[in-house]
């Protein structure tokens, strides 16, 4: 599977089979966390064999059979949450590829104390459930790209593709609250008003990087 192909194909999953993550499957997941920690700053973590999805909240979240999580946890500053979505995206997708199944939670879940570790300055921002998936999920439904780029269909292809990529990006509630400005070779990215749009900012950048195959100097 290459990386386009985990883009078209990874759908939020919450329900999961009780098959275990290990071996290269385990190796290459936390391969991805060590290099997105490196890169970022960030302090992200998988947490196997827990029981934050043992609550009433999962339940209402219709999760079932999680047992495993990547909490994603980083410096309390202005630039956390766009960077835990970006990053966050970056484990989904290599998550995708190595056979996973994930989903972004933002509350749905329950924090258990000393599951995973955060300095004073740290917080916890939000959690993806990973594992084998019980089903593949489905597609969410999509804005149509005009509605997310003004500049869609005068812009050059490699643009369309970013945003076509970037509307296949799991965001809070499917909300889609981001822009895309075409300007001269660059782009200018915006979240809108939104519960967990800088988070979704993120995630939407980087499924823009994937599918332009534009790299972060991109962005304007």
């Amino acid at each position: 599977m290459d990386i386009m192909d985990a883009v078209r194909e990874r759908h939020s999953v919450r329900k999961y089979t009780d098959k275990p993550i290990e071996g290269e499957t385990l190796h290459g997941l936390l391969a991805v966390i060590d290099e997105c920690n490196r890169e970022s700053g960030l302090h992200i973590q998988l947490v196997k064999d827990e029981k934050a999805f043992d609550c009433l909240k999962a339940r209402y979240g219709r999760f079932s059979g999680v047992a495993n999580y990547i909490a994603l946890v980083g410096k309390d500053t202005p630039e956390l949450y766009e960077l835990v979505g970006y990053y966050g995206e970056k484990i989904v997708i290599r998550a995708q590829m190595l056979g996973l199944s994930t989903c972004w939670v933002a509350g749905t879940y329950k924090k258990i104390p000393g599951a995973f570790d955060a300095e004073p300055e740290e917080k916890l921002t939000a959690v993806i459930s990973v594992g084998y998936g019980a089903n593949k999920g489905v597609q969410h439904r999509s804005k149509k790209p005009e509605k997310v780029a003004p500049d869609y269909d005068t812009a050059p292809e490699w643009f369309r593709k970013g945003v076509d990529a970037a509307l296949l990006a799991p965001t809070a509630i499917n909300q889609q609250k981001f822009m895309f400005l075409y300007n001269g070779g660059k782009v200018s990215a915006q979240a809108l008003r939104g519960p967990y749009s800088m988070i979704d900012l993120g995630i939407v950048k980087y499924h823009f990087e994937i599918g332009s195959g534009k790299g972060r100097d991109v962005w304007k």
